[in-house]
């Protein structure tokens, strides 16, 4: 008999992990667009210094751009292999091949 597992927290498992990353990736770029509307408005403003301000603000938002879209692309990954080695241990149908290096290729 299986007991049914109830996540508590959006990181009790890697589908909730992956949605709350995706959740952060869609305010993350909410966030670029406000800065960057104020980057322009600083500009029409002569406001060089805050200007320069939220430049660094956009420039470090891009960084965590990449970080979160490398998280979800590892998150993904990690979905995808733990489907397979469960499908493996079950004892399922032939697993299909995905992405994995074929000898003489």
């Amino acid at each position: 008999m299986t007991v049914g597992y109830e996540a508590e927290t959006p990181f009790d498992s890697i589908e909730g992990s992956h949605e709350y990353v995706a959740l952060l990736a869609e305010a993350l770029a909410e966030a670029r667009r406000d800065v960057n509307a104020d980057i322009q408005l600083a500009d029409r403003e002569g406001a060089q210094r805050r200007k320069e301000a939220l430049t660094l603000v956009s420039y470090h938002l891009s960084k965590l751009n990449l970080h979160i879209t490398t998280s979800r692309r590892i998150l993904n990954d990690l979905r995808i292999l733990r489907r397979l080695l469960l499908a493996e241990r079950e004892g399922s149908a032939r697993v299909p091949e995905v992405g994995v290096f074929k000898a003489g290729a």
